[in-house]
């Protein structure tokens, strides 16, 4: 996982948001309010949502675009069950928190290819593109 995970408030402005995701190389940010994790916004919630909307897009905040349901791992939970949640959800990105429900990273796809099994990584892909094509004839 990415640890320290890169952060934005909720109240930031999604032009920010975008500025620290292109500093950090990272397409997803937890999103914070009171320190503790409220969504997450991600590069394409930014095209979705934000850009689309033109002009009003430059004042919009990120609690305005960001994705409100957050599904997250545990800091001890064993990386292949944290894969298949990647796989059944459709995502490609899960915040991890720790037993007081803070924040402290953020697992990827990628990450796991990086730094636990290439292998691994290449089902919860597969996982994840098969769902969203659908079975093939």
């Amino acid at each position: 996982m990415r640890h320290p995970p890169i952060t934005i408030l909720a109240s930031a402005s999604v032009p920010e948001a975008a500025a620290q995701m292109r500093a950090g190389h990272v397409g997803c940010l937890g999103v914070l309010e009171n320190g503790r994790l409220v969504g997450v916004i991600t590069d394409r919630d930014i095209v979705m949502r934000a850009v689309v909307g033109g002009e009003r897009a430059m004042r919009l905040r990120v609690r305005d675009v960001m994705s409100p349901e957050v599904l997250f791992c545990s800091d001890r939970q064993r990386v292949e069950d944290a894969a298949a949640a990647l796989g059944d959800h459709q995502v490609r990105r899960l915040p991890v928190c720790d037993a007081r429900a803070r924040l402290v990273g953020m697992l990827s796809v990628d990450r796991i290819a990086e730094e636990y099994s290439e292998h691994l990584a290449g089902e919860t892909l597969g996982e994840i593109v098969e769902t969203r094509l659908g079975p093939r004839p």
